[in-house]
């Protein structure tokens, strides 16, 4: 299968591909809450509903989707990443789901390809979060889904800003913006999105949002 984008791996993406073994081995951290996340979403499914999800990491959530619409197109910027997808969707026998690598920053869609986009866990690790998010409502057909989980760590963990740049020099962490859950919201608010539902898990860091794109 030939991939979306070719470039040479950004430095994000080589960070990716080094942990992803043994980010493929972990446990959901929370599973009653992804679960209830999984749910929420795939309420606003149907039959024809065609999903974009980038930064699918190993695949797991679109395959959970898969089932419920016609068509998951899932992406991520790591390699490895999606090799060890692929070879969940072998193990599974789904044949609606294509994963494939590529950048969001670099992935092009007409506009209104998509009926919902997920970006979970990832847009606090974008460098550019609101040229992606716009990016992300021209994709949309007019009432498509917007759905993020995503890491607000200014407002539980600010802490964790002063050590970050370290950490990333020593290659022990990616990038990571930190985002206050308000502003997060107002971004995509601001770029044409009416939240329709949010939700924080009891002392989770992690704000979910199901958004659509304003006709």
């Amino acid at each position: 299968m030939t991939d979306l984008t070719m470039k040479k791996p950004s430095a994000e993406a080589r960070f990716w591909d080094k942990v992803a073994d043994r980010y493929a081995q972990k446990p959901v951290a929370d599973e009653a809450s992804y679960r209830t996340k999984l749910w929420l979403t795939q309420t606003n499914f149907a039959p024809e509903t065609k999903i974009l999800e980038f930064g699918c990491g190993t695949g797991s959530t679109a395959l959970e989707h898969a089932p419920h619409v016609r068509h998951v197109l899932a992406t991520d910027i790591s390699e490895r990443m999606i090799e060890i997808a692929r070879a969940k969707q072998r193990s599974t026998g789904v044949d609606n789901v294509t994963f494939s690598r590529a950048d969001i920053a670099d992935f092009e869609a007409p506009d209104g390809s998509f009926d919902a986009i997920l970006g979970l866990n990832v847009l606090h690790l974008l460098k550019d979060r609101n040229g992606i998010i716009d990016k992300v409502h021209r994709m949309l057909t007019p009432g498509g889904l917007f759905v993020t989980s995503t890491a607000c760590l200014a407002d539980t963990m600010a802490w964790f800003g002063l050590f970050a740049p370290a950490g990333r020099l020593a290659g022990l962490i990616p990038h990571v913006e930190m985002i206050k859950a308000r502003e997060l919201e107002r971004d995509i608010e601001t770029r044409g999105f009416k939240i329709d539902h949010r939700w924080k898990p009891d002392k989770g860091v992690s704000l979910f949002l199901i958004a659509r794109r304003k006709r």
